[in-house]
């Protein structure tokens, strides 16, 4: 598939790399020349000092990072929302930061809060639910650890994308070990013999490299992104 100018990432679960392969997408995009902008709806933990905005700022720079909300306490949005006693922002207001942002870059990156169905706003929208708002100019990189459990959990957020006619630019797996065991390396044989495009594998350690190191890399990692 040709590449969507709104692209969506999500996870199988919370922890499995969404944010460093949102950096590495970044960074392989913009080595073609791409501007890029990065928004995260809700953002989660920062009395921790939790901001994936700007851990991809610092590994990538994209020409924009933001967030649409910041919130306290590292849990979902909803109860974490409802401890800083905030409302969230129903989907259409992210989806109109979104456009505008579309605008004014090549691509835009939204990364969302842990897997697919986690509710961003009080009226149960979900990461899922802004892909349809946003229509055919967005499409889902579904990113899934290649421990052990991720072809189920893999193949559960797939199919949900599918029942909602959602489309998928393709699958990464986060956290890639220097040294597979066999566990990971049949899981990504596996994955990689799906329907679904394979777009690579982005190293457990990525996030520990030097900036310049990291965007040198990330096409390597991301082979499989279409143009």
């Amino acid at each position: 598939m040709k590449l969507p100018p709104i692209i969506l990432v999500t996870g199988t679960d919370t922890g499995v790399g969404k944010t460093i392969t949102t950096a590495a997408l970044t960074a392989a995009l913009q080595l073609r020349g791409r501007t890029v902008a990065v928004y995260k709806p809700c953002q989660s933990g920062s009395v921790q000092g939790d901001s994936d905005c700007s851990e991809v700022a610092r590994l990538a720079g994209p020409r924009t990072a933001e967030a649409g909300v910041v919130l306290q306490e590292p849990m979902a949005p909803v109860p974490a929302a409802a401890l800083d006693e905030v409302r969230l922002p129903p989907l259409r207001i992210h989806a109109g930061r979104i456009r505008e942002l579309s605008a004014s870059h090549d691509y835009v990156l939204v990364e969302g809060a842990g897997g697919l169905l986690v509710e961003l706003d009080h009226d149960g929208g979900t990461l899922a639910d802004l892909g349809t708002h946003l229509g055919d100019v967005a499409g889902f990189v579904v990113v899934a650890r290649p421990a052990l459990g991720t072809l189920n959990h893999t193949a559960l957020t797939l199919e949900a994308l599918d029942r909602r006619s959602l489309p998928v630019v393709g699958v990464v797996l986060g956290a890639w070990a220097p040294t597979p065991g066999a566990v990971e390396l049949t899981n990504r044989a596996t994955i990689t013999s799906w329907p679904v495009r394979f777009l690579g594998a982005v190293g457990a350690g990525a996030s520990g490299l030097d900036p310049a190191d990291f965007r040198a890399e990330a096409s390597g990692w991301l082979e499989g992104l279409p143009v």
